[in-house]
């Protein structure tokens, strides 16, 4: 394997998806066999698209584990371990670091912060933190106390009725996001170029760049259109079912580029700690 191969980690459907959480959302019914045949799609896409998939094994205690991306945030230098403010979902992240430790020093945010990594949206050197009922002040503080020794701006923006950062806006470039601007303020990514989405599909703000491709909901056809006529390169998977789990397709896997643990920086006491508060 090269050093710039990109790893996908993704984690299966787990029995217990029916009882996730939910925030903005009313419960509907999830058809099991349909969500994980969707999510075998979407694995398989990403396969597709050059990714290393790394598949951890299921959680069928923790309905939301399926939304691999939330217990971590993975920078270049070190893989930050999330504390999510859903206090039922903190027991997924143990798996997570152990996979994570083959690439990346871990460091853990602890009590009382509180972060899923569907809130954080890096850009280059800037790491955008949502405020969001998962996601607190006292966490981007410690975010921001372990980024920027390492030459990241780590910035906080308010959020409008949405679950998370990511739900609103992605990055569809280093200079670019797609962004829901009723959810989120396009100005609070100042010097970013910004696509809006279509206004009739508001949870299409939603992708996952792999170098230069997008991975989209196929569900959002207004908004794939408008990232394709400004010339990106959109790749359609459909993931129907776990959208009713508030999920989508960045919080079902963590993508980041494998490089040498050697590489990362090693000069900060506590990196390579996986400990949990």
């Amino acid at each position: 394997m090269t050093s710039d191969q990109t790893i996908a980690i993704v984690r299966p459907v787990p029995d217990s998806i029916g009882s996730c959480e939910l925030t903005h959302m009313d419960r509907a019914p999830i058809d099991l066999a349909t969500a994980r045949r969707q999510h075998e799609d979407y694995s398989r896409a990403l396969a597709n698209l050059g990714c290393e998939v790394i598949t951890l094994p299921p959680l069928h205690a923790y309905p939301d584990s399926v939304f691999v991306e939330d217990p971590a945030i993975v920078l270049d230098e070190l893989a930050i371990l999330g504390r999510s403010g859903a206090e039922s979902r903190r027991g997924e992240v143990d798996s997570v670091a152990e996979a994570l430790t083959a690439f990346r020093n871990c460091r853990p945010i602890e009590s009382p912060g509180c972060i899923d990594g569907g809130d954080v949206l890096q850009i280059g050197r800037r790491i955008f933190v949502g405020i969001s009922s998962r996601t607190n002040e006292a966490a981007r503080s410690q975010l921001r106390a372990m980024a920027e020794p390492l030459g990241y701006e780590v910035i906080a923006v308010p959020l409008v009725e949405c679950l998370h950062l990511k739900t609103a806006a992605s990055a569809i470039s280093e200079e670019a996001i797609l962004c829901n601007p009723e959810w989120v303020d396009p100005a609070a990514f100042t010097g970013t170029d910004t696509i809006e989405i279509d206004p009739a599909e508001p949870f299409s703000g939603n992708v996952v760049r792999v170098k230069s491709t997008l991975l989209a909901d196929s569900a959002w056809a207004g908004t794939n259109q408008r990232l394709v006529k400004s010339g990106f390169d959109v790749v359609e998977i459909h993931l129907g079912e776990l959208s009713k789990a508030e999920g989508s397709v960045t919080c079902s896997s963590i993508v980041f580029s494998r490089q040498p643990l050697s590489h990362h920086a090693s000069a900060h006491p506590g990196q390579g700690s996986t400990g949990r508060s």
